[in-house]
């Protein structure tokens, strides 16, 4: 057990993770304000559960398949100039979701709202790296605290959104991104050294391997784009259009062909997009199947969550976003003490007791009725956020921890676009179960919450399985994860560590 003092954070550190956060506060918000605007989106477009699952998954699917593209541009052309891109495309990409008249023009912007998104996710946590690259503990409680300025967005995301729709409409959740952008946008270029380019850092600081030879790897781009966006689409379409028809089954085989073809791809690739050998690092992988299973069950199961407050309990955009204020707002606390729990007991405790606190939470809310009354719920509502908050914040210490640090934001990437995708998975499956039940009544709806909550206290199960494998220590070098940590094989030589700038 380290009882060591706890590292003092820098004026110039808190500036850089106040501006780095932003990309995690407006990617956050932005899923809980439209889940909460479900209901009218639906009402004023006509759109069915499957529509509505649409415009959640178009920005989850750009968002994925693209981040790891983001982190490798991120990697060779420096983290600073690609976050700002992203801050920059995702406010025009925000203000055409509230301009767009239809439906079809809102889920292309929501799709560009979801790249800005994978540009500013992995290279905010690189810079946020960088910054504390010299102390793994002071690097613990600052993605905490990244981690937290999301909760924070999470929990006020409701509330704003409802407080929106009733004066506003529901257009003008869109457009309160404009001015966080703005000001993120302004203190990138004002408190973000330029030092974070790698492409403007001295001759002896610059990771030229890693820069000069990766490459946007644009065959194995394209498959997996196509892999996870059919695999997606047919997990959403499977129940209204059944599996005889070519949408259906044809999906489902076109995913599993582009995912073989992607994997021989990154194989044969000289400077893969996905680098294989960072799953021989037993720590990652277990900690990037972990994400996924985090993921998989709160973004489905938050968005069912909107149809049976909306729909089978009737209750207003408002009343709706007060009532899941205990489910967001459990983050705060719990992300906050993640970093604390992880500088002292390392990342596999603050995992393992994450994963079965939030799986207690999915269990009890198991036996949510259309009848039941809304303090019934505060329990699993607290103890599902209060349990990932816990977990994420090691689970991202982990994997920034367990490879070099000039990879980190490829590594970051890897991990985001594993849980953007099992969200994406999420919220198509869990979807579907409320989509078949819509046509039977709201009662059902009810039945369809009850399956999601089952099967997500089972992934979370495993998940903690998976957190038994995570080294509790995962900044600690040994020689069999030293190819893991580089990216490549056959580099097994000291690897020089950067100092914060």
């Amino acid at each position: 057990m380290n009882t060591s003092p706890a590292p003092r954070f820098t004026p110039a550190l808190a500036r850089i993770l106040a501006t780095v956060s932003v990309g995690f506060v407006v990617t956050q918000l932005d899923v809980t304000i439209v889940n909460i605007a479900l209901a009218k989106i639906g009402a004023d477009l006509h759109a069915n559960v499957t529509g509505l699952q649409w415009i959640v998954d178009a920005y989850t699917l750009a968002f994925a398949v693209l981040m790891l593209s983001a982190g490798v541009l991120g990697d060779r052309f420096g983290a600073r100039r690609m976050f700002a891109c992203g801050i920059a495309l995702f406010a025009a990409a925000s203000l055409a979701c509230g301009l767009a008249s239809g439906a079809a023009l809102r889920v292309a912007a929501r799709a560009l709202q979801g790249v800005g998104a994978a540009m500013m996710l992995p290279n905010s946590l690189a810079l946020l790296n960088e910054a504390c690259s010299h102390d793994p503990k002071l690097r613990a409680r600052a993605v905490g605290l990244w981690t937290a300025a999301g909760a924070i967005a999470i929990a006020a995301g409701p509330v704003i959104g409802g407080l929106l729709i009733a004066a506003f409409g529901w257009r003008a959740i869109f457009l309160v991104n404009l001015p966080i952008c703005a000001l993120g946008l302004a203190a990138t270029f004002a408190w973000v050294p330029s030092a974070g380019d790698t492409t403007r850092a001295p001759p002896q600081d610059r990771p030229a391997a890693h820069a000069t030879s990766r490459g946007l790897a644009l065959a194995g781009q394209l498959l997996a784009i196509v892999a996870l966006t059919a695999f997606t689409g047919a997990v959403i379409e499977w129940r209204p259009l059944g599996l005889a028809h070519p949408l259906g089954s044809g999906g489902f085989v076109l995913a599993l062909l582009a995912m073989a073809a992607f994997i021989v791809t990154e194989k044969r690739a000289d400077t893969p997009m996905l680098p294989l050998a960072f799953f021989g690092n037993r720590t990652f992988s277990a900690a990037v199947l972990f994400g996924i299973c985090v993921n998989l069950t709160y973004y489905g199961v938050v968005f069912v969550l909107s149809l049976y407050l909306q729909h089978a309990r009737g209750e207003t955009p408002l009343q709706a976003g007060l009532a899941f204020l205990p489910l967001t707002g459990g983050f705060l606390v719990s992300n906050v003490a993640s970093g604390w729990v992880v500088g002292r007991f390392g990342a596999r405790v603050p995992m393992i007791a994450g994963a079965i606190t939030a799986a207690l939470g999915y269990g009890l809310l198991h036996f949510a009725l259309a009848t039941s009354p809304l303090w019934t719920l505060l329990v699993p509502f607290l103890l599902i956020p209060s349990g990932m908050g816990l977990a994420v914040p090691a689970m991202t210490t982990a994997v920034l921890a367990s490879v070099d640090g000039q990879r980190a934001g490829t590594a970051s990437a890897v991990l985001n676009t594993a849980r953007q995708a099992g969200g994406a998975i999420g919220v198509a499956a869990f979807g579907a179960l409320a989509s078949a039940s819509e046509a039977t009544g709201a009662a059902q709806v009810v039945v369809g919450l009850q399956l999601s909550t089952l099967i997500s206290s089972c992934i979370l199960l495993c998940a903690l399985g998976l957190a038994c494998l995570v080294h509790p220590e995962p900044h600690a070098r040994n020689g069999s994860d030293d190819k893991a940590r580089d990216g490549r094989t056959g580099h097994n030589g000291p690897r020089p560590i950067r100092a914060a700038k």
